[in-house]
């Protein structure tokens, strides 16, 4: 195996074992090319969070955030840009770029999205909301749709969706956890509507009316999967296979949070590895479904979702 591909991997087995699970499906030069990016989307995401492999460091980044975010981008920029780099996650970035001709724009927007955290953005509407998904999670669909050979503007937009839906769920999960480190995700509209004040998302007593908002989202969220499995027609059947395995298996994080009501964070919903196989071996018949369906699914429509960039 590469060198690169064997560190990211390597990497990926100790960081996250749901996509190393989803990356077994696809064909070898697929994962590899999963397995390259992650290891640089896994690294940019540590660096702005001040974690190691998703995992809070015990040693806070002698770094501003600041900081921390300009060397991401200059590293990026010079490993777009074709010149030598050594950092294994920008090398790794250079070469799925090369080998699949990733646009540049794309990795770039992802950085755009770490810096709305940096900048301790708020979000005022459920659009703000989508386009801040799209920032941290609906481009790196559309990079990893490139992985698989997919380019057309719909199928790269299902890819967006599912992405998009992805980080809605990752909101839902994590709202308490995010409102303790001072982020807010859910749109400023609805926390008024709801009589949450902002400082107060994490206290007990408001746990009944930010269950309900997240609830809010959840449905959101489901229109966003329902879109992504129509781009599931347009892939490789072990491509989609592997789309359709992440995609039950972080839907079924959002049926834990709706599940458990206002004691969803009382611990941390997250799906046991005995049923990430049965929703991955089911994932095999929506794969099936789509290659079967395929000429039906591609005339659903996108009609109310939110769209990526052009």
């Amino acid at each position: 195996m590469d060198p690169l591909v064997e560190h990211s991997l390597r990497e990926i087995r100790r960081g996250s074992k749901s996509f190393a699970l989803a990356a077994r499906l696809f064909d070898p030069s697929t994962r590899e090319g999963a397995i390259l990016l992650y290891a640089w989307c896994r690294h940019c995401d540590d660096q702005i969070d001040e974690q190691a492999l998703g995992f809070r460091t015990a040693r806070p980044s002698a770094k501003p955030a600041e900081d921390r975010l300009a060397i991401l981008e200059r590293e990026t920029r010079r490993a777009l840009a074709g010149e030598p780099v050594e950092d294994p996650p920008f090398a790794a970035l250079q070469e799925v770029v090369r080998r699949h001709v990733i646009p540049d724009r794309h990795p770039l927007e992802l950085l755009k999205g770490f810096a709305m955290d940096v900048d301790g953005q708020r979000f005022e509407t459920l659009e703000d909301c989508c386009r801040y998904c799209y920032h941290v999670a609906g481009v790196v669909g559309v990079m990893m749709a490139y992985v698989m050979g997919a380019r057309g503007e719909d199928t790269l937009d299902r890819a967006s969706d599912l992405g998009i839906a992805f980080q809605m769920t990752n909101i839902a999960r994590d709202v308490v956890d995010d409102a303790e480190a001072g982020r807010v995700y859910l749109p400023g509209d609805w926390l008024r509507g709801a009589g949450v004040p902002l400082a107060e998302i994490a206290s007990p007593e408001q746990r009944p009316a930010v269950s309900s908002l997240v609830v809010r989202l959840l449905a959101e969220a489901d229109r966003y999967y329902a879109s992504a499995e129509v781009g599931l027609a347009r892939l490789p059947f072990r491509s989609a296979w592997a789309v359709a395995a992440a995609r039950r298996v972080y839907r079924d994080i959002g049926r834990l949070v709706r599940e458990r009501g206002p004691r969803a964070w009382d611990r941390r919903a997250s799906t046991g590895r005995r049923r990430k196989i049965l929703l991955t071996l089911a994932a095999a018949g929506d794969a099936v479904a789509a290659t079967r369906d395929g000429a039906r699914r591609l005339s659903v429509p996108r009609d109310g979702l939110w769209t990526r960039p052009r």
